[in-house]
């Protein structure tokens, strides 16, 4: 289904079990238990945006409404997938063996192994093929409640195949409901044709003229770089950032996932709307994260795939940062694409509550993406990107990981998928 190809309707969901009001975000430290749960509501669509929500009895009824029935069910944002590495291609199914054996993933990297497989896969792939290998992946995050995903470049690592990898996520975007935000990683790792040449890499990668291409054409908000031991040092990713910036790409960047090298300070001093990973984060990380209002996004898919441990989520809570969560979904270092899935490690490792889970992938995953204002809450004018599960209430759903929960999707207020169970 194309995005062009929907018509503005008015529907009001009814028969709702429970209605999951998320406020808008960034919701920080215990605003992100600041969940409403209405039971026994509606809620009212019109052009695309919520235009009311409360009690069922009290629901209003346009003429000519569509009528949608949750069974029952819960009601939830849509959600959120703000860290992925959409688009790639290949297979490094012999990496996680070697790991399950023993190996580190910084020693396969270091090896010749881990993404520069990935690399070469990418290069030797179209456009197009990256677009059909692509677009079944996010047909099941769409089955699983995700409306809108975050989506990197950084495995071309040649000007050329970076921009083809953008352009592709623009073809994917076009060509399915859920909405993509694209990301520039050119700065991802270090290719063999520049071994021991880091920084005229980040020179080619960071070259002014290209960065102002992809501002020019629209085909990246964001500039990622991998800060951290085994990629890049905080200079290199500096000055990437900042010529990204001066090009109108706003500054994120991998941090602290595998060493403490001052990443998230850096993060703080950039401003970035958001550091990943931080599985090292220190006192001083969390407090430049704190002043600058940059975005904790935790990815514990990441360390139950790798078998590191995980980022202490209720240390930044209990800090006061809002956090977000996302799958960081890649061929090496976190092959799972199941945002409900990263959602249960979270609960059950990380020890998040419910709320704060659902917060994290909904308020301030939208906040990661700078879109909070218009995405990723219940509330009157905002899209209306939203989820219809079987179970019939949040503890419920939570309460029963693995499970496919999902009856229906609903982007810009369109039933963009819907269980053959449910279907009527």
């Amino acid at each position: 289904m194309e995005k062009d190809a929907v018509e503005a309707t008015s529907l009001l969901i009814e028969k709702i079990g429970t209605l999951a009001v998320v406020p808008p975000g960034p919701l920080a430290g215990s605003q992100m238990r600041d969940v409403t749960l209405i039971h026994e509501a509606a809620l009212l669509i019109r052009d695309g945006r919520i235009a009311w929500f409360g009690p069922a009895a009290e629901a209003p009824l346009d003429e000519g409404t569509h009528v949608f029935s949750a069974g029952g069910g819960l009601v939830i944002p849509g959600l959120i997938d703000p860290h992925t590495h959409i688009p790639f291609a290949g297979d490094r199914s012999a990496e996680f063996i070697r790991r399950v054996g023993g190996e580190s993933y910084l020693s396969i990297m270091q090896a010749g192994g881990g993404i520069r497989v990935t690399t070469q896969a990418v290069r030797d792939a179209s456009a197009d093929d990256l677009v059909v290998k692509n677009l079944p992946r996010l047909q099941r995050m769409l089955e699983l409640g995700v409306t809108r995903v975050e989506c990197k470049s950084g495995y071309g690592l040649a000007p050329e195949h970076e921009l083809k990898q953008l352009e592709a996520i623009r073809e994917l975007d076009r060509q399915q409901p859920i909405d993509l935000e694209a990301t520039y990683l050119g700065a991802h790792a270090l290719p063999a044709e520049f071994e021991g040449r880091p920084d005229e890499f980040i020179d080619t990668i960071g070259n002014e003229q290209l960065l102002a291409e992809i501002t020019r054409r629209g085909l990246a908000r964001f500039c990622d770089v991998f800060c951290d031991k085994g990629a890049f040092s905080v200079e290199q990713a500096r000055r990437i950032l900042q010529r990204a910036a001066a090009a109108g790409l706003r500054p994120k960047i991998h941090a602290d996932e595998l060493a403490q090298i001052g990443a998230t300070r850096l993060a703080g001093e950039m401003r970035a709307v958001s550091a990943d990973h931080l599985e090292c984060i220190d006192d001083a990380g969390i407090a430049a994260l704190l002043e600058a209002g940059t975005i904790a996004v935790v990815l514990p898919g990441t360390s139950f795939f790798l078998g590191i441990a995980h980022c202490n989520a209720r240390r930044l809570i209990e800090a006061g940062l809002p956090v977000a969560l996302a799958t960081d979904y890649n061929p090496g270092s976190c092959m799972i694409e199941s945002l409900p899935l990263i959602m249960n490690i979270a609960c059950c490792q990380l020890r998040l509550t419910p709320r704060e889970v659902l917060t994290a992938c909904t308020a301030n995953a939208a906040a990661a993406l700078d879109i909070q204002q218009r995405a990723g809450a219940i509330e009157v004018g905002y899209e209306a990107d939203l989820v219809v599960l079987d179970a019939p209430t949040l503890d419920a759903w939570f309460y029963a990981p693995g499970r496919p929960r999902v009856r229906a999707v609903f982007k810009a207020g369109h039933l963009v998928y819907r269980k053959v169970e449910h279907a009527r």
